[in-house]
């Protein structure tokens, strides 16, 4: 039985006939850039993340990107961020003049380390970019307690954590501001790219707009020089539509995980994901681990089950930053971790009998009988 690494096209099945009306009232009422729906998103958005404000933007990149604009990130600023990440996270850093500091990430978490965020702070240092990933919380408690002290921002990269938790308080709801990714493929996707930020800070959401928008709020009134990063209508519409269904999807996800927790349970050469106490999991990627990761790989495309490796590469050894010079000494963990790491499917709509198809061609190529 083929299994894909996700279908898109079965949560459209699902929701057809109201993303078809979506998209349709789009098309009549010719509102492809901004637009009503836009705006009702936004706002329909910022009350479910628990903001104030939502600025929607043309992708996540994008958001992130401009939360940094907002926040006067300059040439020479340092901003630290985890080893283990999409390139986002630090090049939108780069692209300000200023310097992505990596810090070693937690072994069970991935997420980064808070042990290592103090001696990566120099007088340079501006803020902590602290990403979610995998669906799954930073430890934010001491992530903020080091920003509090030493006078940081923080920017929470929620690309992969909607409705995520730390300690009952939902991600996005600890920094000054928020990114959100909607790319077809995250657990609130849209059918091209998409994102947002969001904050409770009126001066900073108006910033933001303000930016993202040729340097003005409405068109035509440029105060500063901006950049054009705008959510389109028909991207919004559908994401309208699939809202409301979030929370159960988040359900199912958390449902498919614990099942592949059971069913992978008794195989020694995997270690499966660990949801950390306290932290609510949305699973946007099933990551296992195994030193047998590019020969399982390998089988399991031969049974016709699809696989990721997020990421091949952490973000020091990328040749993007190579260079720093840096070394497997300088980041044992995300080093270590490169090399081990493999997304099996997960997604809402990923039925028992695929499941079932996956885990069977995890056992036979570890040679583990059922």
């Amino acid at each position: 039985m083929p299994v894909p690494f996700v279908d898109l096209y079965a949560q459209y099945s699902s929701l057809k006939d109201e993303i078809d009306a979506a998209i349709a009232r789009t098309i009549a009422n010719s509102s492809f850039v901004r637009g009503p729906d836009v705006e009702a998103f936004e706002a329909e958005y910022a009350e479910l993340m628990q903001a104030k404000h939502c600025v929607s933007a043309a992708n996540g990149t994008d958001s992130l990107y401009i939360a940094m604009h907002a926040l006067g990130l300059k040439p020479g600023d340092e901003v630290i961020v985890p080893a283990q990440t999409w390139i986002s996270t630090s090049e939108t850093i780069g692209q300000h003049g200023a310097k992505a500091v990596f810090v070693d990430i937690d072994p069970t978490t991935s997420t980064i380390d808070p042990n290592l965020i103090e001696e990566a702070i120099t007088d340079r240092t501006v803020g902590i970019i602290p990403v979610h990933l995998y669906g799954q919380a930073a430890d934010m408690d001491p992530i903020m307690e080091i920003a509090k002290r030493r006078a940081l921002w923080v920017i929470e990269d929620c690309a992969q954590a909607h409705l995520a938790t730390y300690r009952g308080q939902q991600v996005g709801t600890f920094g000054e501001i928020s990114s959100w990714s909607f790319y077809p493929g995250k657990n609130l996707g849209a059918m091209g790219d998409a994102g947002a930020a969001t904050t409770s800070s009126d001066d900073l959401a108006r910033k933001m707009a303000r930016f993202a928008r040729h340097g003005g709020i409405n068109k035509g009134d440029h105060e500063i020089e901006g950049i054009n990063s705008r959510l389109d209508g028909l991207q919004a519409a559908i994401l309208r539509v699939k809202l409301p269904h979030l929370a159960d999807w988040t359900e199912r996800r958390r449902a498919v995980a614990a099942r592949y927790d059971r069913l992978l349970a008794d195989i020694p050469s995997i270690t499966t994901p660990t949801a950390a106490d306290g932290r609510g999991h949305v699973y946007h990627l099933y990551v296992i681990e195994t030193d047998e990761r590019d020969a399982l790989q390998s089988a399991l495309k031969a049974r016709g089950v699809p696989t990721v490796i997020n990421y091949r590469r952490a973000l020091p050894f990328l040749p993007a930053y190579a260079d720093r010079g840096h070394t497997a000494d300088d980041f044992p963990v995300a080093h270590r971790l490169q090399e081990r790491i493999l997304s099996l499917p997960i997604y809402a709509e990923l039925s028992e009998a695929q499941q079932d198809e996956v885990v069977a061609g995890v056992r036979d190529a570890m040679n583990v009988e059922k």
